[in-house]
């Protein structure tokens, strides 16, 4: 009798550790379910980018701590979950490891997805622009205004010439205008310095700008530094891209008459001002003396006035022939061409009669 009761005792066991087991790994799987899934439910898709957060690890940061701030942040659910996916990463990747840096992640996102980021140190990106024409001064107060860094440090690391990493640059220049060459650019968000940004933009020139001229220096007798100046004076003048080559062509034709360039985007420069329709350069100023006024100084400035884009570099390089000699700005971005003083003073009387006349109608 009692071996019988043995007996059916140990089958009730038998039956019911495979049932407790069972219990068990349906609840430990039903919390890692929970644990691991995004706090955030996204079924539309589009939620990612409005619910990011910046998240900076930095170095040094062990991987319990990051999964506490994490946890703290809503970003993941559960440190306890990171800390056994950490050794999940671990066992895959023995040399691997979470990176240092800022991060954007969005509650929207997998604990599994947020730590993938993050072991392979997909840190986030910021993004900037640099429209064609820019001047220097106008690159610095634009990084200020994004928070990237005062426009005092960037014109300061802007009149460091490293030669050392980029030999051909012209030898003896005060500062980089011109060379850093306008385009959209990414960085990682935690190498955001004045010298980063640079270096970024002299390598776009030295991949974009440079190959023209070292291809097409043979059909001009300009040196680098020359043709990027006048390819800056080609920009500041232009506005209607197929109007480039024939301005470059007024200007070269002028170069070889031996003709001052009496460009106002020089006088300008110069002086650290713009001119408007409304307010034009008046004639004290065109007089006041300046390196780069080329009302007063023959030949091209010392230095470019601002950074040309591909365009302008091309026009410069390869500039329309033309018995043109002047031209004057019609205030909707073209230009009149004029062969001779009297009919460039003339051109200039007929817009500035239309202009007047345009001011009388809006009054």
């Amino acid at each position: 009798m009692k071996t019988a009761q043995r007996i059916s005792n140990w089958f009730y066991y038998l039956l019911l550790l495979p049932v407790t087991l069972g219990i068990g790994v349906w609840q430990g799987w039903a919390w890692w379910s929970w644990a691991q899934a995004p706090p955030t439910s996204d079924r539309s898709g589009k939620l990612e980018a409005d619910t990011a957060i910046q998240i900076q690890i930095p170095p040094g940061t062990g991987a319990q701590q990051i999964g506490q701030d994490l946890q703290a942040a809503g970003i993941i659910r559960s440190a306890d979950a990171w800390r056994l996916w950490t050794y999940w990463l671990k066992w895959q990747d023995r040399e691997g490891g979470y990176k240092a840096g800022t991060y954007k992640l969005s509650p929207t996102q997998p604990l599994s997805a947020i730590a993938e980021k993050i072991w392979t140190g997909e840190v986030m990106q910021l993004s900037f622009t640099i429209p064609e024409g820019w001047s220097l001064p106008q690159m610095a107060t634009y990084f200020e205004s994004l928070g990237y860094f005062t426009a005092q440090e960037f014109l300061t690391a802007a009149s460091q010439i490293p030669k050392d990493q980029y030999p051909w640059l012209p030898s003896n220049l005060p500062h980089l205008e011109g060379y850093l060459f306008p385009d959209t650019y990414q960085l990682p968000s935690d190498r955001v310095s004045p010298q980063q940004v640079i270096q970024q933009m002299l390598k776009r020139f030295e991949q974009v700008a440079l190959p023209v001229y070292q291809q097409g220096k043979g059909q001009t007798q300009l040196n680098l530094n020359q043709w990027v100046t006048l390819a800056s004076l080609v920009e500041k003048e232009a506005v209607i891209p197929e109007e480039r080559p024939l301005i470059a062509g007024v200007f070269a034709a002028r170069l070889q008459r031996g003709m001052k360039l009496e460009s106002d985007p020089t006088v300008e420069y110069g002086l650290g001002i713009r001119q408007t329709a409304d307010q034009p350069l008046t004639y004290a100023q065109v007089k006041m003396p300046s390196p780069y006024n080329t009302y007063l100084n023959p030949g091209l400035p010392p230095t470019p006035i601002a950074s040309p884009g591909l365009a302008s570099f091309k026009a410069a390089l390869a500039p329309q022939k033309t018995d043109y000699l002047f031209f004057v700005a019609r205030y909707d971005g073209t230009h009149l061409f004029s062969k001779t003083l009297a009919a460039h003073e003339a051109a200039k009387d007929a817009i500035r009669q239309q202009r007047e006349a345009q001011q009388k109608q809006t009054q």
